[in-house]
């Protein structure tokens, strides 16, 4: 018992000790910020993916929830005593993705209503989805439907972001044949018919493992590199101490707990921290910025122990597991934080000389390549020759800059100058490490964000070609049967436009195309307008019926010009309108586009169903807007990566910069001033960070334009100034805090101090 009683004692003494020794090092408050961000982020991070599984299991549930059972042939002959009509139709803003309208009304008997609805929307009403609300503000999406009865609630939902609208027809729903038959909602209700999905999410969204990939590799991998400098920060001050304890007949067990001691508290104040984030999470809905996403709170709580409690712990341990080992491993004399000597750095110049060609190999290989495998392997090692080289290239210019301050220096008496050129010039090796990291980084991101592009290239080349279409003309597809009557109090009530309808006969191989218009249409259209049919051979250039031709691939059929007028007009676009075979189409004839906004809302007061329209473009652009908007992830993602190397750089940078900063305190005397201090701390952490975040993010950017050649959208101006902004961001605050740390050391010293 007493022997128990003394080891606890020791440990007590031997954990304060550390805790004690962690603040008066000249590091001390640099470790204690590293590892505290450390833990935190990592915290975060390992919560992250905890927060993408909760979300994909939440969604899951909510859509099994909400799914639709549909009566089927042995349901009673379709007869179920209580029903809903139901359709299910797409829609989308100008240039975003689809989203499902559901029309539905009250077919038989207690008709079950949909979750998140309290009450059955009267006839010419619609329920809204809360985001579809916001994002189709400026589309007047509260009135394309009809009366706005009000949102959806989030139980109906597979998550807060979700875009639906539910609608009431004001005639209601014939039993038609695109018409089903819904008896209830969910798999409880599914004891006889055939379940459904509502929704599009579920095909715009990727497999959970391409998630999970994108935030361990943007996001946990970088905080491991945070982890290791933040262990190894101070290095200096605790390798003597190790020896100390060593020589004084201390064990293992006792330099471990003295370890403990010291990064104990700031690693459990950033894994408090990052459970109170994670917490704030699960109390209410949060909006992810740049991503514009609602991550939901209630996706999480069923995780939350997981997420707000084990994930923290979690990072707490290996936190203080990578600070005990770092501490216990053995060392070599010229391992840790300090700089080396200039033997180990003669490298530097011979990698440097191959980073030029690096690049070159990664830009241009890829256009002399003979086959796409030869394409791959040139771009690839280009890209691992340039993360080689890279750093040793940018050393070595920061070691040639040190030689012109240091003559500098000597020529105009500027003593932090001096001291700032020689330390540079002297050591390019702690410069090529403090780089590496940062320009790795933003190698990757670009490289991520391009490839990520390729799978959004669909909509970013419809969004490029929409400047080369003629945007004048819409296609109108009717929903349903509609009587001509309404086609022509439709087409009598579009303003500035003219009608034509587009019949394809004689099959693919030998088509007519048989455009019918009225008088005032064709001649709007420089089209001829005789009594009796015209045969053109195509459309001159420059005609916005030559660009839909060649968008509904009518591409060089003969055209028979037949004059119509309004009212057989109509009678054949209502007759016609759903074969497949016609199209009605809308041109404006000053060029201008029609606003589609407002003709889908003129559509659904005329048409029950409303009708859909589409530009030249919309069918690439549409589809594609989902994976364009899915890589948001990954630049925000890579951005907070690439700052949380930034910082792991900066700091490692900072510490080795202030272990010195008891042998550079007697120039405060010498030269009068503290302002060699802050000239220092530019050129050891500044300047080594703001050239890795200027050139480090155009060669990364270079190096990605064989991927998204053609392709500018991918990495964009914005792209790059934000990556390097965030670098920069991190060197000047870093920089200030160095001088600042520099400044109060050098102003504690006194002559004969140790």
């Amino acid at each position: 018992m007493t022997s128990a009683g003394d080891a606890l004692v020791l440990a007590r003494r031997l954990l304060a000790v550390g805790h004690v020794a962690g603040r008066r090092t000249e590091a001390g408050g640099v470790r204690f910020v590293a590892l505290f961000l450390a833990t935190l982020v990592l915290g975060l991070g390992l919560a992250s993916l905890v927060a993408v599984h909760a979300v994909y299991a939440g969604k899951e549930e909510r859509r099994v929830g909400r799914s639709v059972v549909v009566a089927d042939d042995r349901t009673a002959g379709g007869q179920a005593p209580d029903a809903t009509a139901w359709l299910t139709q797409g829609d989308s803003l100008e240039g975003e993705r689809a989203f499902s309208v559901v029309y539905l009304a009250p077919l038989r008997g207690d008709a079950p209503l949909p979750p998140g609805l309290d009450r059955w929307p009267g006839p010419g009403e619609v329920f809204l989805s809360p985001e579809l609300r916001r994002a189709g503000a400026g589309e007047g999406i509260d009135r394309r439907y009809g009366r706005l009865a009000g949102t959806i609630g989030e139980e109906g939902l597979d998550e807060p972001s979700e875009w639906l609208a539910y609608v009431r027809p004001r005639e209601g729903l014939s039993g038609g044949q695109a018409t089903e038959t819904v008896t209830g909602f969910g798999p409880d209700a599914a004891r006889a018919g055939v379940v459904r999905d509502t929704g599009y999410s579920r095909g715009n969204d990727k497999s959970e493992w391409m998630f999970q990939a994108v935030v361990l590799g943007l996001f946990v991998l970088p905080t491991v590199a945070l982890l290791v400098v933040a262990a190894r920060t101070g290095a200096h001050t605790r390798d003597r101490r190790t020896a100390l304890v060593a020589a004084l007949g201390g064990r293992r067990l006792d330099r471990a707990l003295i370890a403990l001691g010291e990064a104990g508290p700031a690693a459990a104040l950033g894994a408090v921290t990052g459970a109170a984030g994670v917490g704030a999470a699960l109390l209410r809905n949060i909006r992810i910025p740049h991503a514009d996403y609602i991550l939901s709170s209630s996706h999480l709580r069923p995780f939350g122990w997981t997420a707000a409690v084990l994930a923290p712990l979690a990072a707490f341990l290996l936190v203080l597991t990578a600070v005990v080992l770092a501490d216990l491993a053995p060392r070599r004399a010229a391992s840790g934080t300090r700089p080396r000597g200039t033997s180990r750095s003669t490298w530097l110049p011979r990698l440097a000389v191959l980073c030029p060609l690096a690049i070159l190999l990664g830009v241009y290989g890829p256009e002399y390549a003979p086959d796409p495998v030869s394409r791959m392997l040139a771009s690839w090692t280009g890209i691992a020759g340039t993360v080689l080289t890279l750093p040793a290239a940018l050393a070595t210019v920061t070691a040639k800059a040190g030689g012109l301050l240091t003559r500098r220096a000597r020529a105009h008496d500027l003593p932090g100058t001096l001291v700032a050129g020689r330390r540079t010039s002297t050591h390019p090796g702690a410069t090529a490490r403090l780089v590496t990291g940062v320009t790795v980084a933003l190698i990757v991101f670009m490289q991520a964000v391009a490839w990520q592009g390729i799978f959004g290239s669909q909509a970013d080349e419809a969004r490029r070609s929409l400047g080369t279409l003629d945007r004048s003309v819409v296609a109108v597809g009717v929903r349903g049967e509609v009587s001509a009557t309404a086609v022509a109090d439709f087409l009598a009530r579009v303003p500035e436009t003219e009608a034509v309808l587009l019949t394809s006969r004689g099959g693919h191989e030998k088509p007519t195309v048989t455009l019918s218009g009225d008088c005032a249409a064709l001649t709007a259209l420089r089209l001829p307008c005789l009594a009796h049919e015209t045969r053109l051979d195509g459309f001159p250039e420059g005609s916005s019926l030559a660009g839909l031709f060649r968008w509904i691939s009518f591409s060089d059929a003969p055209v028979l010009v037949r004059r119509t007028d309004a009212r057989t007009l109509a009678e054949r676009a209502a007759a016609f309108g759903a074969d497949g075979a016609s199209t009605l189409a809308l041109v404006r004839p000053d060029g201008q586009p029609p606003s589609v906004p407002a003709l889908k809302r003129l559509s659904h007061e005329v048409f029950p169903r409303g009708a859909a329209f589409e530009a030249p473009g919309d069918d690439e652009l549409v589809p594609g807007a989902p994976n364009r908007d899915q890589g948001r992830w990954s630049t925000l993602f890579g951005l907070v990566g690439i700052a949380v190397l930034a910082m792991a750089a900066g700091l490692g940078a900072m510490a080795e910069f202030l272990r010195q900063g008891r042998a550079l305190a007697p120039l405060s005397v010498l030269t009068g001033g503290v302002r060699v201090f802050r000239t220092t701390a530019a050129w050891a952490v500044l300047a080594p960070l703001a050239l890795s975040a200027t050139v480090g993010t155009a060669v990364a950017a270079v190096l990605a334009a064989p991927i998204t050649a053609g392709d500018e959208s991918h990495i964009t101006a914005g792209l790059i100034l934000s990556a390097s902004t965030v670098v920069l961001a991190v060197s000047v605050l870093l920089w200030a805090w160095a001088s600042r740390v520099a400044v109060r050391q050098a102003r504690a010293w006194r002559p004969g101090g140790d």
